[in-house]
């Protein structure tokens, strides 16, 4: 009997130690299933955010304003009103920035396998576990996502991690300038800046952004020499707003999250690099700068990318493409009937991603003001409610401006609206001359 007792109570003391163990991890298992405990409330917290109504204009967000405790909706550009149903009578329409937001809805469509949650004590260390300061799981998925889209060759290459890809381009330069020189290296991004230059001796760093910010062009290095070294900025190489003919094989290729997922708050960005020597150093420079990069945009990084991956990219870059032909062929439709404004010239192209020759897709608009009396462009847009950049900002005349396409919805129907209008009023000029 007493044996039998003594059993019993083993039993009963391991049972107990399970039950404890169960209630005191991070989830439970309770019918047959785990059920969240000390997460919970986050996750609550999260979807109350997201199921804030704000009539298709906005958005409420965890870190806002709050009224008894449920957040605000922040309203897109030109909406107003504690749910954003009202349009402001006096808006204007907003193309200045590059913000990437017209891939929120696709976010949003994919809510479940995107959402992230972090524990309070997660990477709260300077380094990884092995002295490193970038996460080697992301380093592989930024690896295998370049071999998926065929925009970039990595194999046999060094990454480093940046807070954005603006770090990034200071580490290169940092890095390609020579050491105790008496002559700086001069750093120059195509024509008007360095054409008259014609010292061979001087040292160059050339910026080449392809897809060109602001007209689309795919760039080449026009520099050539011993005393010459590039840096190719890539953030815009992706199917969604260029054809990939072939991976890019450049001694230094950026990229950022800012323009790929459009996640540009989160500040992430990463360099493909050839040279073992001028990857130590951008590494150092980012080490002594910011001491790397923080591991939360490193978690959301990742995160991001394998839903990325589902599909070897084709859901992004499908919805993407689609979204920015759609808006580019609009805004060529109306400005293709005017004889003052004119857009710059991107023909199609076969890209290896999508297997097929594939219309264009620009971020951005390159309009120019045909006329000699609108030669200030950007003051002519402004008093026709368009706020774009101007084109002096780009090394160019005034006679340009960009104009983004890349914001949301509500941003691109007003540019659309404002256009038309503006483009409409030439047909009432003309008529009254005729008079």
């Amino acid at each position: 009997m007493g044996k039998i007792q003594i059993s019993w109570c083993v039993i009963c003391f391991v049972c107990s130690l399970i039950l404890n163990l169960l209630l005191v991890s991070d989830r439970m298992y309770v019918g047959g299933k785990w059920e969240l405990s000390w997460s919970r409330r986050a996750a609550e917290e999260g979807e109350a955010a997201a199921a804030v109504e704000c009539s298709g204009h906005g958005r409420a967000f965890l870190d806002g304003l709050d009224v008894d405790g449920i957040p605000e909706c922040e309203c897109n550009s030109c909406y107003v009103g504690s749910d954003c149903s009202q349009i402001s009578s006096d808006c204007v329409a907003d193309a200045d920035s590059g913000d990437a937001l017209f891939l929120e809805p696709f976010w949003m469509q994919n809510a479940a396998s995107s959402a992230m949650l972090v524990a309070g004590w997660h990477r709260m260390s300077y380094e990884f576990k092995n002295q490193s300061l970038i996460s080697s799981v992301l380093e592989n998925q930024i690896r295998k996502l370049h071999t998926a889209v065929g925009n970039a060759v990595t194999q046999g290459r060094f990454i480093v991690f940046g807070t954005g890809s603006i770090q990034l381009l200071n580490a290169a330069v940092h890095a390609l300038s020579q050491e105790n020189s008496s002559v700086p290296a001069k750093v120059v991004a195509s024509v008007p800046f360095y054409q008259n230059n014609s010292d061979s001796s001087l040292n160059f760093i050339e910026i080449v952004t392809a897809p060109n910010n602001p007209d689309g062009q795919m760039n080449k290095a026009l520099l050539q020499g011993p005393y010459v070294k590039a840096i190719h900025d890539l953030v815009y190489y992706w199917p969604h707003f260029t054809a990939i003919p072939a991976p890019a094989d450049e001694d230094i290729m950026l990229f950022s999250l800012s323009k790929f997922t459009g996640h540009a708050g989160t500040r992430f960005g990463w360099a493909v690099i050839k040279d073992e020597a001028v990857y130590q150093r951008m590494s150092t420079y980012v080490e002594l700068n910011t001491l790397g990069t923080s591991r939360d945009a490193q978690l959301r990084a990742f995160k991001l990318l394998k839903v990325v991956m589902e599909r070897s990219g084709r859901g992004i870059f499908e919805y993407g493409h689609s979204t920015m032909r759609n808006r580019w062929e609009k805004l060529s439709s109306a400005i293709s009937v005017s004889e003052r404004f004119s857009l710059q010239d991107i023909p199609p192209q076969y890209c290896n991603f999508f297997q097929t020759v594939r219309a264009a897709s620009p971020a951005y608009g390159w309009l120019k003001c045909e006329r000699e009396e609108d030669k200030e462009c950007y003051r002519v847009l402004k008093k026709a409610g368009i706020i774009g950049r101007d084109g002096t900002l780009f090394g160019v005349g005034s006679s340009y401006v960009r104009l983004s396409l890349t914001k949301t919805q509500d941003d691109f129907d007003m540019l659309l609206h404002k256009i038309n209008k503006l483009v409409a009023k030439e047909d009432d000029m003309q008529a009254r001359s005729t008079m």
